[in-house]
């Protein structure tokens, strides 16, 4: 028989338990066998981002040790706004929109999650379902009358708010608890689900959840949260210069995402790698000599870059990466980039436009015009002394005119002044 209980070792070496019941409890309840769980979604912008992941994959690494994980996107508790971590009141956006956006979820959620495993396959669930169903009259006198507002109020997510009288706190908001609470109760009776994770912002509505079902029908449930991920300088994990790293590869493509696990911070490149990848301790703490050995090698990062590209999207796109990083730094044909690549590349490095239908300047002019040199003086003399390339190829012609022959996938052109400084060009 498989040992259950083993996850929470994993979890634990793993630093990804912030919070929990005692795990004394839940382990003896998983040494009595697979265990049923859910983690939350909740639809607020058209696409999953890399702050969601570690949810993700700990539902992931819970099924791989024989669990049954429950994926509920919250399409109703999406329109009502988690106030959990959040500073003042957010927008709701509209039902339509957030339908849509659950619908988008259920596909992102699919790629990690094995929904047709042939013994423990995973659940995946809508919280509109259940809710939309609920009367207020039914909700207030059913679910309502378990709850304290004195210890509601004294729950992280709603006293931080209250503190500040010019931000305060709706009551939708405020009610927001008791929704998630009875997600975890209609899990409980439906599914049988005795184990809610989450962020360490979540904690208080979890553990709300875990007391409603002691009080509606006396059993005894399980809560666990994760540690919020900060990187080395105190900012969030997923945000850059350019907004939120996404899931979608429309939205944040794989070159974007491969640069920024690959640009993580020296000091942080091994913990992301525990909390992250599915690599084995051994395998990390080998990584991690190697690392402490030499930072400047940069083979953890590269190794942390390659593993959650691959994760997120596949090892073709890991490759085609890997592809484009070396091709700008003229270690391959950048000719062979593709268009979407490109436009990854367009959106997270510095590039310069040429408006469609404007006349190609020479490349002393292009140079300046792209901010490498200050003066036609300058870039003249940089070409004629062999430091400026177009698409990899040296450039010594001050007279050198770019033509549509030179354009990668018919609308870029990538420019280099010596070995590391690069910029594209998009016209149109």
């Amino acid at each position: 028989m498989p040992d259950f209980a083993k996850i929470i070792d994993e979890m634990e070496w793993r630093g990804l338990i912030y919070q929990s019941t005692p795990l004394d409890q839940l382990k003896e309840r998983l040494n009595q066998g697979p265990i049923t769980l859910y983690a939350g979604f909740d639809p607020t912008a058209d696409s999953l981002h890399i702050g969601h992941l570690v949810p993700i994959l700990s539902l992931k690494r819970f099924q791989e040790f024989g669990h049954k994980p429950i994926a509920v996107v919250g399409g109703a508790t999406a329109l009502l706004g988690d106030p959990s971590g959040k500073e003042k009141e957010r927008d709701l956006s509209p039902d339509q929109m957030v339908g849509q956006w659950a619908e988008l979820f259920k596909g992102q959620l699919k790629k990690f999650i094995d929904f047709d495993h042939k013994t423990n396959p995973a659940i995946l669930v809508n919280n509109y379902d259940w809710i939309s169903k609920i009367s207020a009259f039914s909700f207030l006198r059913e679910i309502g009358k378990k709850f304290s507002v004195n210890v509601m109020m004294s729950k992280d997510s709603v006293k931080s708010r209250l503190t500040d009288p010019d931000k305060g706190i709706s009551y939708t908001e405020f009610s927001y608890m008791i929704m998630q609470a009875y997600d975890y109760l209609t899990l409980n009776q439906d599914h049988n689900c005795e184990l809610q994770v989450g962020g360490s912002d979540q904690w208080g509505n979890i553990t709300a959840g875990q007391d409603l079902i002691w009080k509606t029908n006396g059993k005894k449930v399980h809560s666990m949260t994760f540690p919020l991920i900060q990187r080395s300088d105190g900012k969030k994990i997923g945000k850059t210069e350019a907004g939120v790293v996404w899931l979608d590869p429309e939205k944040t493509s794989p070159y974007e995402l491969y640069q920024y696990w690959l640009n993580t911070d020296d000091r942080d490149v091994i913990r992301f790698m525990k909390y992250y990848t599915f690599l084995s301790k051994q395998e990390i703490d080998e990584i991690e000599a190697v690392h402490n050995e030499n930072p400047g090698r940069r083979e953890a990062h590269r190794k942390l870059a390659y593993e959650l590209t691959t994760l997120i999207h596949d090892q073709t796109e890991t490759k085609n990466a890997i592809f484009a990083s070396r091709a700008l730094f003229g270690d391959e044909d950048v000719t062979r980039l593709n268009a979407h690549t490109l436009e990854g590349i367009c959106k997270s490095t510095p590039h310069h436009v040429i408006e469609a239908g404007a006349e190609m300047p020479a490349i002393v002019d292009l140079m300046v015009d792209a901010g490498f040199f200050d003066s036609r003086g300058a870039s003249k003399k940089e070409v004629m002394a062999g430091g400026v390339y177009l698409n990899n190829q040296r450039i010594t012609d001050i007279s050198f005119k770019p033509g549509s022959e030179n354009l990668i996938a018919g609308k870029f052109l990538i420019l280099r002044k010596g070995k590391k400084n690069f910029k594209p060009v998009k016209v149109g």
